[in-house]
């Protein structure tokens, strides 16, 4: 892997200084990692905290920052009060990411920081369709993409790299379990985080619990279904005592959804709890 690990250690060299658009994910995480190995304390990584970001990814964030002695900052970002993005249509994905790039735009140019780069690599260019439109509009560079690098290249990568995170599972914020069309709320974003945190005090960790009104939507890795069938009492308890009536198990295999993927499209394919 010294070949494309090289040229993306040349392109991130090439920036000078760089602020990081950091999640906590692998691909972030392996961006930030390669701009402190490269430029030091030019490199930068922010992560921008809002109530669309679980409460236990920010703290996973700050603990991989400070295992891996990477510089971090937490900013509180505004999508949240923009009706735009609380619309939930198509494009809440640009409203939410031109929130971000352009408080790290501001902070990049009070502090004097050559660029901004983000964790976008080759194999996002269906999935994040809104977010790289954002990305373009605020001159947010793309290592990973710019080296040619897809999924399974940027997890070697961080693997070799010995990055903790290097197997961690795709995650994406809790706006993204509410179909489009349904308003945000911020009561809705913490009945959702609340959910996803009950099931992983159950030991789950690759999954998602799609809003759909009163119904929570459970998408897990085929592996893990008869865990939940096992667990069904405890789980049908800790998801009403958020709020939700009705728990439902999707049989499909969980799977990363693409942008042209409705979150409702497979509702029918479910079981209660």
């Amino acid at each position: 892997m010294n070949g494309p690990l090289t040229k993306l250690r040349d392109i991130i060299r090439s920036y000078s200084s760089v602020i990081v658009a950091f999640s906590g994910g692998v691909d972030s995480a392996l961006v930030l990692f390669v701009a402190k190995e490269q430029l030091g304390d030019r490199a930068l990584g922010v992560i921008g905290n809002s109530p669309a970001y679980p409460e236990s990814e920010l703290a996973d964030a700050i603990a991989l920052a400070d295992s891996c002695r990477l510089s971090v900052r937490v900013i509180n970002t505004t999508e949240h009060r923009d009706p735009r993005y609380l619309a939930n249509n198509a494009d809440r994905c640009f409203h939410c990411r031109s929130h971000l790039f352009s408080a790290l735009s501001q902070l990049a140019l009070d502090e004097k920081f050559d660029c901004i780069a983000d964790g976008v690599h080759a194999d996002d260019l269906h999935d994040h369709v809104c977010g790289m439109q954002a990305a373009r509009q605020y001159d947010v560079r793309s290592p990973l993409f710019e080296a040619g690098l897809g999924k399974t290249a940027v997890r070697a990568l961080a693997h070799d790299l010995r990055l903790p995170v290097w197997d961690k599972p795709a995650m994406a914020c809790l706006a993204s379990r509410v179909p489009h069309g349904t308003p945000i709320e911020i009561s809705l974003l913490s009945r959702i985080n609340q959910a996803e945190a009950a099931l992983r005090s159950l030991g789950f960790s690759d999954f998602r619990v799609r809003h759909h009104g009163l119904l929570a939507r459970i998408e897990l890795c085929p592996e893990d279904f008869p865990r939940a069938l096992e667990h069904h009492e405890k789980i049908h308890q800790l998801l009403s005592a958020v709020g939700y009536r009705h728990i439902t198990l999707d049989l499909h295999p969980r799977r990363r959804l693409t942008a042209t993927t409705h979150p409702s499209s497979h509702i029918a394919s479910a079981f209660s709890f």
